[in-house]
């Protein structure tokens, strides 16, 4: 009877320690019950998340290879994903202006179709093979990042209002944190995975793992109960022009964000240049295998997860922009680095340096676009975003894969540190943070 008693009250800690970490920390018991059940949710959603998005991102790449794809093929896949962002972004916005269904939308697209499109990835071989298997590969991923940059603007708008503000360095901080170990406790175990049962079934495997913690996902973020703060944002029928002339007009009327768009602009397409092919070059040039490829990926997180605890609380101390200073100014040492490995060990300390500079420049950015985005219109701001994002990142995977063909995948390498540095220049001298004023008022809808 008393160990059962004990067993009891260590389970009761247990779950109470584990439901205050969710909620990001002791500073939480603040808000309201509901308030919290979203933080949880939220959480829970985003570590569910990490663990199929890390799939997909360590080993998609790794797939099509496996069913016979190329260099040009890989360029290929993420140019068109990225050119789907672009055409799909305003009609996210417009869909959380017009109906004022954020979560719906999320719901339906990222969290729906886009969870569908990941299934049917791990189907491909079983009935396409030959160059028609790697067409439809790219083309389903093509609609999962099409789907995922639909929900995007509603993502964010919600992201907003679930965060407190004050806090949202600490709850991004310690949510990031989880966000890592899923992510290396999945990609770890997938790659062992993968390389035990061989290619492409392994991959397929991958692929069903990957669908499966997708929609453990959708679950959580279907939990979210958007009437503890839908009163507070007059969304629904808004019948804001979405025409190219509108969107010139927002950008030419907000000077400082169309500056951090021209600047994320840059900075996006200086990585794209090399980004998709690492893990290319990886298996390719350094005779690396998946699991070895997923190691590389675990000690990128592993660095993350220090670094998150580090830099959410700076991100609030600091602000946003003095944090995006010092990170820009160093990840573009990172592909100049890779332009000197010879063995795949090299990529160790790259990616320990590279997995804590970008989990701080992660939470900066992320806290930057919001704090620079008016309430009212954060679904515009964040589709304007978006598409200087997607429409740079198709740019430069298309060229990225044209130049690795020609002269060589460390040749794109050190093009990319270049252009990361130039884009790091442009923020330090144009882009400028709101006031605190301005960024309150934002968050409470009054500033435009």
């Amino acid at each position: 009877m008393k160990a059962t008693q004990t067993l009891r009250i260590f389970n009761t800690r247990l779950r109470n320690s584990v439901t205050q970490f969710a909620t990001g920390g002791n500073w939480a018991i603040e808000f309201s019950k509901g308030t919290r059940h979203n933080l949880r949710s939220f959480f829970f959603d985003g570590v569910s998340a990490s663990a199929s998005d890390s799939i997909i991102l360590t080993y998609l790449t790794l797939y099509l290879l496996s069913l016979g794809g190329g260099t040009a093929d890989v360029g290929l896949m993420t140019s068109l994903a990225s050119l789907s962002a672009v055409l799909l972004l305003i009609p996210g916005a417009k869909l959380v202006d017009r109906t004022g269904k954020r979560k719906m939308i999320v719901l339906m697209s990222g969290g729906g179709i886009r969870r569908i499109a990941i299934l049917l990835l791990a189907m491909v071989p079983l009935a396409i093979s030959g160059k028609a298997a790697i067409y439809v590969v790219i083309a389903l991923m093509v609609i999962m990042d099409g789907m995922g940059n639909l929900g995007l603007p509603a993502w964010i708008s919600m992201t907003a209002d679930i965060v407190p503000l004050s806090k949202r360095g600490r709850y991004f901080g310690t949510r990031n944190m989880a966000m890592g170990v899923s992510k290396i406790l999945t990609t770890f175990i997938v790659g062992l995975l993968i390389t035990r049962i061989g290619s492409p079934v392994g991959f397929q495997w991958a692929m069903g793992l990957a669908f499966i913690f997708g929609m453990i996902s959708t679950s959580y973020f279907s939990r979210i109960n958007e009437t503890e703060f839908a009163e507070k944002k007059p969304f629904r029928g808004k019948t804001e022009s979405y025409s190219i002339k509108a969107l010139i007009s927002t950008l030419r009327s907000d000077r400082n964000f169309t500056l951090f768009c021209i600047y994320t602009a840059v900075w996006t397409f200086s990585l794209s240049l090399a980004g998709p092919f690492f893990s290319v070059y990886m298996v390719q040039d350094l005779k690396a295998t998946a699991a070895f490829v997923g190691v590389t990926s675990i000690v990128s997180a592993l660095s993350s997860i220090p670094a998150q605890k580090l830099f959410g609380p700076l991100a609030d101390k600091w602000g946003a922009r003095k944090l995006i200073l010092v990170t820009s100014g160093i990840i573009p040492i990172l592909p100049l680095m890779w332009y000197f490995t010879s063995e795949p060990w090299h990529v160790f300390p790259i990616n320990t340096i590279g997995g804590a500079l970008w989990a701080g420049y992660g939470i900066a950015t992320f806290n930057f676009l919001l704090s620079v985005s008016p309430a009212e219109q954060r679904a515009r701001y964040t589709a304007l975003y978006q598409i200087s994002v997607a429409s740079s990142a198709a740019l430069g995977a298309a060229l990225g894969g044209v130049v690795a063909n020609y002269l060589g995948l460390n040749i794109i390498f050190l093009l990319s540190g270049i252009g990361r540095f130039m884009a790091a220049g442009i923020f330090a001298k144009f882009v400028h943070s709101p006031t605190e004023e301005q960024a309150c008022l934002q968050s409470s809808g009054q500033f435009k």
